[in-house]
């Protein structure tokens, strides 16, 4: 599968400098963790979720968690276990081409009962989402993904949720996040990404932001979106990917404050529409919150609309002038100091701006370069055929 394929050869060539490349389960793990991009979560008991599945893959989903948690009843869950299923011996039985799938479980003792069910159609999982992990419970979810390996002879990648009260308290926070490193390095192969639960988070304290507030200005789950960062994102050779939390809202809500978009970009780029069409769907929230992460240091995001995938996935292409910059800090090899950038407007300084480079490679392969003069908008605009 590759980002932005589903667009066609023309729209690729007049958008990007250099395409997307292609990515599959066997990828390797620091390369998949880039490319998961937006993550599309779908309730597992859709009466339609092999139609919906396919369709999202061909409008340019790559990445799928298929919910069996709290998307679903607890007197449904048999039932949306069996229509999982089904689902997916369906396209195990047809070959269909598929985006990267994973479950998310209730408990570790679904994993492997899950993949006995399944026989060889568990082939079409390539993971798991561990909800609600800790540094003591995480390791039942560990065993249990190794007995599910033992049963179809192969590797599932796993994505924990960072989402409990013991990670989340200030008294219990370090202690726990440090134990939970601890657990997931050894089994650091099969660990995409580690996920933040910012809906759960919120609960602990009977938050819920409003589509004027960005997860960042909720200031107890920011800190600890910070800390998650601290102990698990860094770039030593010893961090894991975390991805952002899920933005909620995704049509009709009432604004209290002013627009986040400014028009100008959009009436450049002759689609002051498109600015109209986000406006109303607080996706204007979402691009704020997208660029937030990055800077935060979170890579990629969850989401549950597929309006979300859009937009996420075109704030992750980048830039011409950011990929002139990271190839000129990553040229200068082994030398030190300062040098202008190429469009002589920022310093580029070789020794702190590597490991940001080498991130931005990353995700070059992944997601493009846009060629000059290409903007978040006309990328945007491609995405959704406007």
């Amino acid at each position: 599968m590759r980002h932005f394929g589903h667009l066609g050869p023309s729209a690729e060539e007049s958008l990007f400098e250099l395409p997307p490349e292609e990515f599959h389960r066997d990828s390797g793990a620091d390369f998949l963790a880039v490319a998961l991009g937006a993550t599309l979560y779908m309730p597992a008991d859709r009466p339609t979720l092999p139609a919906d599945i396919t369709k999202q893959a061909a409008a340019g989903v790559t990445s799928v968690v298929v919910c069996l948690e709290d998307a679903i009843a607890d007197e449904q869950v048999a039932a949306a276990e069996d229509n999982l299923v089904a689902t997916l011996t369906e396209f195990a039985d047809l070959g269909t081409p598929l985006p990267l799938l994973f479950v998310r479980v209730r408990d570790p003792q679904q994993i492997p009962s899950l993949v006995r069910r399944l026989g060889s159609a568990a082939g079409v999982v390539d993971g798991f989402v561990l909800p609600k992990f800790t540094a003591t419970g995480g390791v039942e979810y560990l065993h249990a993904v190794d007995r599910a390996d033992r049963v179809v002879g192969r590797m599932f990648y796993v994505m924990p949720v960072v989402e409990s009260g013991a990670a989340l308290y200030a008294e219990t926070r370090v202690d726990e996040l440090t134990r939970m490193r601890a657990v997931l390095h050894r089994d650091r192969e099969r660990v995409l990404a580690v996920r933040i639960g910012a809906t759960d988070l919120c609960s602990y304290f009977g938050l819920r932001r409003s589509p004027d507030v960005s997860i960042y200005d909720i200031k107890v789950v920011a800190d600890l979106i910070a800390d998650v960062v601290n102990v698990f994102g860094r770039v030593d050779g010893s961090g894991f990917a975390v991805s952002g939390p899920v933005w909620e809202y995704f049509t009709d809500v009432e604004r209290l404050f002013k627009p986040q978009l400014r028009a100008t970009p959009f009436h450049e780029h002759d689609v002051p529409e498109l600015r109209g069409h986000l406006l109303s769907r607080a996706l204007d929230g979402l691009i704020r919150e997208v660029q937030l992460d990055r800077a935060n240091g979170l890579t990629g995001k969850t989401t549950i609309h597929p309006s979300h995938v859009a937009v996420v996935n075109a704030l992750s292409v980048v830039p011409w002038e950011e990929y002139r910059d990271a190839m000129d800090v990553l040229g200068a090899g082994r030398a030190s100091g300062v040098m202008s950038s190429e469009k002589r407007n920022k310093m580029n300084e070789i020794r702190p701006h590597t490991a940001w480079a080498r991130a931005t490679a990353d995700r070059a392969r992944a997601f493009g370069v846009a060629r000059e003069g290409v903007s978040f908008v006309d990328l945007l605009a491609a995405g959704m055929g406007r």
